[in-house]
């Protein structure tokens, strides 16, 4: 199964879905983030006519707090050009940079990525993304059967499902959208 987002000439208004302490870190960029709310989502999907979109970052401090035992199938999902969006800020490890970003990775929960792209009238700088086509690529799901108390083992061998589904939809889909067929997806 595959599912894309529509092409950028097709009048759609898409929006993330982000946890409220994402939303205030990031919303001065006018980015069009808003709360991951039940509102948030009823009021962007309920404009006549369509033309919206939302796209929810799932995770984080206050979903963790509702966050609840239950049986749900893993769905690997795989965004062909999303690094294209934007250019980040060399910082490699070690560096001071890299050292304050870990830093306020540990205390705020959210890593903070240095980033620039192009501007409102000119492409040389700024902090709106580059227009570039994102394709989101959706595997088959993975049945996960309700446990209570999931042993050590059970979660690895989820984990190694979720990951040899994601490593095959990335493999069976990366010469559609330029990715050389020597690149392969690395786990870090």
């Amino acid at each position: 199964m595959k599912i894309e987002f529509a092409p950028l000439h097709v009048p759609l208004r898409r929006r993330l879905q982000t946890a409220a302490v994402v939303q205030w870190v990031f919303s001065f960029l006018a980015l069009g983030l808003v709360s991951s709310e039940k509102a948030s989502a009823s009021y962007l999907l309920g404009h006549p006519g369509g033309g919206q979109a939302a796209v929810i970052a799932v995770g984080g401090a206050p979903e963790s707090l509702d966050a609840r035992p239950g049986a749900a199938w893993l769905v690997p999902v795989f965004s062909f050009g999303e690094n294209e969006l934007f250019d980040q800020m060399e910082n490699p490890a070690g560096s001071t940079l890299r050292r304050v970003q870990d830093r306020l990775q540990r205390i705020m929960g959210v890593a903070m990525p240095l980033f620039h792209a192009r501007g409102v009238f000119q492409y040389s700088f700024g902090l709106l993304p580059y227009r570039k086509p994102i394709h989101t690529v959706v595997g088959r799901p993975i049945p996960v059967t309700q446990n209570p108390c999931p042993s050590k083992d059970d979660i690895d061998t989820l984990h190694t499902l979720y990951m040899e589904a994601l490593t095959q939809v990335f493999e069976e889909n990366k010469k559609n959208y330029g990715v050389p067929e020597d690149k392969h997806l690395n786990f870090i």
